[in-house]
């Protein structure tokens, strides 16, 4: 073989190898594109289910939304309903009422009471009182005496006609607010039991839709409204959508020949469009359950939805071909590791971010600020030792009480803060209701030994302090006891119960401390007291009270100052040791000041209805006194004698005779009424709402009345002390 030859030969081998790497190359390439494209088409439908049901549950979510703020309003009428059947024969009064209704309800527009012809004879034909909101202002006007015939209207014949409630379907109020607007009405029976008159409110429709457009997760997205026969109720404003988009969506989902498809669940049913500007879109419809039977619409868009996915198509694409060319079968192996490294790091980021957001939610759940005003002030601080963690405290006022609590989840990490988030909603949601603190701590404990597998449990504290008083009432079950702290520092006397979540047959006790004016309590976590140096030394209770007293020395008292100071303390013990345990402190200092009363008169009376003219004069003769307007000192009339009556009837039993004292006390800022009587306990502010579908023989004591009460006063307080029921009614004034 000659030179020549050899190195043709060393040529052709060169090139062949070159065709196979290249033809390796390719071959590869294809493939990854098949793969690519097998992936993008798999994720793609992924996606499109996912859009399926998240939709569905965007909707339903919107639906209950929608759906609870007309129930929400219903059930306000209803409540009105008796108050306005009691003042019949007084219009001046129905007129104060309706007033309250539209001045104490943002969503409602305006409230009516629409009588039947010639009811009122003295006043014409027609006689319909209305409340109209007009800006900031409510005013009250006659309609009938514009020429409004409401006979004629859908929500008077409808409620007539049927004698039953009923939302109407939208329409433009040209005679009251003059906004496009849905009306719920219902109807008033006289005393015999005839329709009397038509009592209903006015929805905007445009609070509606504004309640379905907030918070999509695509900027283009907007939701529609329509009623059952597929008219339009409202849209969003222009900054969401164009007008050629939403009479598109609303002409193709009342065009029955037009193409639907089922969405996933089955729930709604989607039409997809073309629009010139984001491209495909879809429309996905469904009618709200129940009644008014609505449809909810929802609009987004395939440039949205899927462009990211589209995107990163096109990207790996080019990838996949710069890597082909430069680099080949090696540089695709490295993308491979670099790829499968991105998305490690993004499920560390996404680990992360869910931290962040679960830590972010737990800290929404605790009280955003102090509480401080002249009679206590109260302030908690807290210190994960992870992300989240699994102590809660709270604090609230209610009816002049103050509701508190600290607690300390076993364990650490989300299980913790999962149980810590349970039991506080449970707190907040009892303590509206309860008053006890020993049977809102068994109702959690009840609740929280149900499916308890992990046998997770909390230490819990919980109080009520009665701050006209100072009467502490309190549960705790296996938290440390808080200290007192006054001229001195020692521990509230606690009974050993067990925690809350292990045995759902513990019974917890109420106890009782009366509180001596300037008295701060601090309570707090094991969190404090078991943080531990590097030599493995707890802070302990010793250096907590040596702590508080020091700052009773240099005069940091304040719940604020009192917490900084010690959480200071606790981290140079610490002197850098990792903390072990979460760190939560809760101070509540409470200081009854000399106010300056400038009226103080008392009346007694029996526990005989015919003595309410005289408490009456009794409350006529204090108004006068305070230079008192007219509005005002007829709400306090009707309030005093709604309370009075009550305790009159279920205070005393039947046949028997007793005192009832009335003090009327004032200052410069408010005014009360102590109601005190001897009779059985009673406490009035713990009724439900009342059933004004029964007979006033029938429904219970403490119902109605008691809703008047709070919708007239600013504030009912309860207590039972030394065998008396006092009742404490108070109205913020100025004179």
């Amino acid at each position: 073989m000659t030179l020549r030859q050899l190195i043709n030969k060393i040529k052709e081998r060169r090139s062949w190898r070159a065709i196979s790497a290249v033809a390796i190359i390719l071959l590869a390439g294809a493939l990854i594109e098949l793969m690519s494209l097998m992936q993008f088409r798999y994720t793609h439908r992924l996606m499109e289910t996912e859009l399926d049901y998240h939709t569905e549950s965007e909707m339903t979510l919107k639906s209950v939304r929608v759906k609870g703020m007309l129930l929400s309003n219903e059930k306000m009428v209803r409540n009105y309903q008796w108050p306005i059947q009691r003042q019949l024969q007084r219009p001046e009064a129905i007129d104060n009422i309706l007033h309250r209704l539209v001045a104490t309800n943002k969503d409602v527009m305006s409230c009516f009471v629409a009588f039947v012809p010639n009811y009122y004879p003295d006043r014409g034909r027609l006689f319909e009182l209305c409340a109209i909101r007009r800006g900031d202002t409510v005013v009250t006007e006659q309609l009938a005496e514009k020429g409004h015939d409401y006979t004629q209207r859908e929500f008077y014949s409808l409620a007539v006609k049927n004698n039953k409630s009923s939302w109407t379907d939208p329409y433009l109020d040209t005679i009251a607010s003059g906004e496009q607007v849905t009306t719920f009405a219902m109807p008033v029976n006289d005393s015999s039991g005839n329709i009397a008159a038509v009592f209903g409110i006015d929805l905007s429709t445009q609070g509606i839709i504004d309640t379905l457009n907030t918070k999509h997760n695509y900027p283009s997205t907007f939701f529609l409204l329509l009623t059952e026969d597929g008219r339009l109720i409202s849209q969003p404003d222009s900054s969401h959508t164009q007008t050629s988009d939403v009479n598109e969506v609303v002409k193709m989902i009342n065009d029955s020949t037009y193409q639907r498809e089922p969405s996933s669940s089955g729930q709604s049913k989607i039409i997809t469009f073309k629009d010139k500007e984001n491209g495909k879109g879809y429309a996905y419809y469904a009618f709200m359950r129940g009644k008014p039977h609505w449809q909810v619409v929802m609009v987004c868009y395939d440039n949205e939805v899927f462009g990211k996915l589209n995107r990163m198509r096109r990207n790996m694409l080019l990838m996949i071909v710069a890597g082909l060319s430069l680099l080949g079968f090696i540089l695709y192996k490295v993308n491979e590791y670099v790829r499968r490294l991105h998305l490690s790091k993004l499920t560390r980021e996404r680990t992360d971010s869910e931290l962040r957001i679960a830590q972010n939610i737990q800290t929404e759940m605790l009280p955003h600020q102090d509480i401080s005003r002249p009679d206590v002030d109260a302030s908690g601080k807290q210190t994960t030792a992870l992300e989240v963690g699994g102590d809660l405290y709270d604090y609230f006022i209610r009816d002049e009480k103050l509701f508190f609590c600290i607690g300390d989840v076993s364990g650490k990490g989300v299980p913790s803060s999962l149980v810590m988030a349970v039991v506080h909603s449970f707190f907040r949601s009892l303590s509206l209701h309860e008053t006890n603190p020993a049977r809102i701590m068994q109702l959690i404990n009840e609740t929280a030994c149900e499916g308890n597998e992990t046998n997770m449990f909390v230490t819990l504290f919980i109080g009520v302090l009665d701050l006209p008083t100072g009467r502490l009432r309190y549960c705790n079950a296996g938290h440390d006891a808080p200290l007192l702290i006054n001229h001195g520092v020692r521990p509230l006397p606690v009974n050993p119960n067990l925690p809350v979540g292990l045995f759902d047959d513990v019974k917890y006790v109420q106890q009782n401390e009366q509180l001596q004016n300037g008295t701060t309590m601090f309570l707090y976590t094991d969190g404090l007291t078991e943080a531990n140096n590097p030599s493995h030394k707890l802070f302990g209770l010793q250096r907590i009270i040596a702590g508080i007293q020091q700052c009773m020395e240099t005069g940091q008292t304040s719940p604020t100052a009192l917490m900084d100071a010690l959480y200071q303390q606790a981290v140079q013990f610490a002197d850098g040791a990792q903390q072990s345990d979460d760190l939560t402190m809760l101070a509540i200092h409470y200081h009854r000041p000399e106010e300056n009363i400038v009226l103080q008169e008392t009346k007694l009376l029996t526990n005989d209805v015919k003595q309410v003219p005289e408490l009456n004069q009794f409350i006529q003769s204090v108004a006068d006194k305070l230079n008192l307007d007219h509005s005002t000192s007829s709400q306090l009339m009707l309030a005093v004698e709604e309370a009075v009556v009550n305790v009159m009837s279920y205070a005393y039993p039947l046949g028997t005779q007793g005192d009832i004292t009335v003090e009327a006390k004032a200052t410069e800022q408010w005014l009360k009424f102590i109601i005190t009587d001897q009779g059985k306990a009673f406490d009035p502010t713990q009724g439900g709402d009342a059933d004004t579908t029964l007979s006033a023989e029938d429904r219970p004591i403490g119902g109605l009345g008691i809703l008047l009460v709070q919708q007239l006063m600013d504030s009912i307080n309860y207590e039972r002390i030394e065998g008396n029921n006092v009742l404490t009614l108070k109205k913020n004034i100025q004179f």
